[in-house]
């Protein structure tokens, strides 16, 4: 459990290093992000254990794809491109400014300590993701864990000590009141992964300081299929996105927009994908555990409520196994028909194996539908039609969008990533999450000549002053 003096202690210790240091050389920046890269490849394994044992099971290979392969992934290519990101930029200047020797260009500095507030779904990839950005950027790092996944947490506070001192990566654990404090913290910027509520409290926790805060939210995904898609591919596509970390998720399609005369077919289709995928459950090492019991009871008690309002419940479960008898948290999918948005599972993040299925007649009302609600981190499209693509595309707002699949966009390290309104606020990867965690400090030279003089600025004004000002409110 942290101690806030620590925390505070720390963070002053990282901002005196980090001003000491400066300017930050790339190749110090590349030095941290190589020695991060090394504490992925010594300890992947052990971090793919500790996530097992905090779900009750977590596949390792899905592990070590997600959150270690991907955080390598991210460090190596920050490393590749950071000579091209950190270049100045040129500005233009008014005429006739440049042509009299001045100069504009835009620096990217670092800010200073960098706060990373991680989430639990991926403990790892979630956290070495905003270091990549935060490292690349010339910063200091400070990581508060979840308290869901205290093995994770655990290791990262044992192993990170061995590849940076404490003035460039810190981390810490602890419950609610510890992520409190830390989200208080008078941070160079704050960046939080989790929930749209606790999101709520982070910004009003970081506003006393002033701290910048980059927010990664969720919110309820959308996926529209439309009358030109190829069922088959959709369903594989969607099941596979959907049952991955057993839909904990904060991208999984959370609900799908079908055409009516489809629903069976789309239904149908993905129980079989989600069979194929995964022809047991209990016992398949490949599928993973709901992460605690509180988040098994949250998602049963969303189906009860859609079963007692009218929905119908498809249970996927291609072994016959018995869950009633099961006392672990892997759970079936549950596809649901018949839904509305009186049911809990239309109102709020499902986060877990349950997908509802709504019937539209025209794409329009589909769209429609979206735009009726909070605007998506994440927003999926499955068709051939051309024109339709660009309807969806252009009459809706999400952070992100993947055409013909799921989740996908989130993999691009030259995509942005983030969500809009109550799914979040800013976007971090690639080049993108160097801007987020930088300093754009504009630069301007001014020639020899008198330009306020030239332009009419100086005191005492007179006819050639009054000259400029016509000239300007020319229309």
């Amino acid at each position: 459990m942290a101690d806030v003096q620590d925390m505070r202690s720390v963070l002053e210790t990282q901002r005196t290093a980090f001003t000491a240091e400066l300017p930050v050389s790339l190749s110090i920046r590349k030095d941290r992000l190589k020695r991060a890269i090394a504490m992925m490849v010594a300890h992947g394994e052990d971090f793919a254990t500790a996530l097992s044992e905090d779900f009750g099971h977590r596949s390792r290979e899905q592990s070590l794809m997600t959150d270690i392969v991907a955080s390598i992934r991210t460090l190596k290519h920050a490393i590749k491109n950071l000579d091209r990101w950190a270049r100045p930029e040129r500005r233009k200047l008014d005429f006739p400014l440049g042509l009299l020797g001045a100069k504009a260009w835009v620096e990217y500095q670092p800010k200073g300590v960098v706060g990373v507030i991680a989430p639990w779904n991926f403990p790892v990839q979630l956290t070495m993701g905003p270091i990549a950005g935060a490292f690349a950027a010339g910063n200091r790092v400070m990581v508060k864990s979840s308290e869901y996944t205290p093995g994770v947490s655990a290791l990262f506070e044992q192993v990170a000590p061995k590849y940076f001192d404490r003035t460039e990566l810190a981390c810490f654990s602890g419950g609610p009141d510890v992520g409190k404090a830390f989200s208080e913290l008078p941070f160079d910027h704050l960046i939080f992964t989790g929930a749209t509520p606790i999101g709520r409290h982070i910004l009003h926790a970081a506003a006393d300081s002033l701290t910048p805060v980059t927010l990664e939210l969720g919110g309820k995904s959308p996926t529209i299929i439309g009358r030109s898609a190829d069922i088959e591919q959709a369903s594989e596509r969607i099941a596979l996105g959907k049952m991955l970390n057993a839909g904990q998720i904060c991208l999984a399609p959370d609900y799908l927009l079908v055409p009516e005369e489809k629903e069976s077919a789309v239904v149908d289709g993905i129980s079989r994908a989600a069979s194929a995928l995964y022809p047991s459950l209990i016992a398949n090492p490949d599928y993973s555990s709901v992460v605690n019991d509180r988040h098994v009871d949250r998602l049963d008690h969303y189906v009860e409520d859609a079963r007692a309002k009218g929905a119908e419940v498809i249970e996927v479960n291609p072994a016959g196994e018995d869950f009633g008898a099961y006392n672990g948290r892997k759970m079936p999918l549950r596809i649901l028909t018949n839904v509305n948005d009186d049911m809990k599972v239309m109102q709020e993040e499902i986060f877990g194996p349950i997908l509802p299925v709504m019937r539209y007649k025209a794409i329009d009302e589909a769209i429609d539908y979206v735009n009726r609600h909070d605007r998506p981190l994440g927003l999926y499209y499955f068709g051939q039609d051309a024109a339709e693509q660009r309807t969806v595309l252009d009459r809706t707002i999400s952070g992100g969008v993947t055409v013909n699949d799921v989740v996908f966009h989130v993999s691009m390290e030259d995509l942005p990533f983030g969500g809009i309104g109550p799914s979040g606020m800013g976007s971090y990867h690639g080049q993108d999450g160097f801007r987020t965690f930088s300093h754009a400090k504009a630069v301007y030279r001014q020639p020899r000549i008198d330009v306020a003089k030239l332009a009419g600025f100086k005191p005492p004004y007179g006819a050639g002053t009054r000259k400029a000002i016509a000239r300007d409110l020319k229309g």
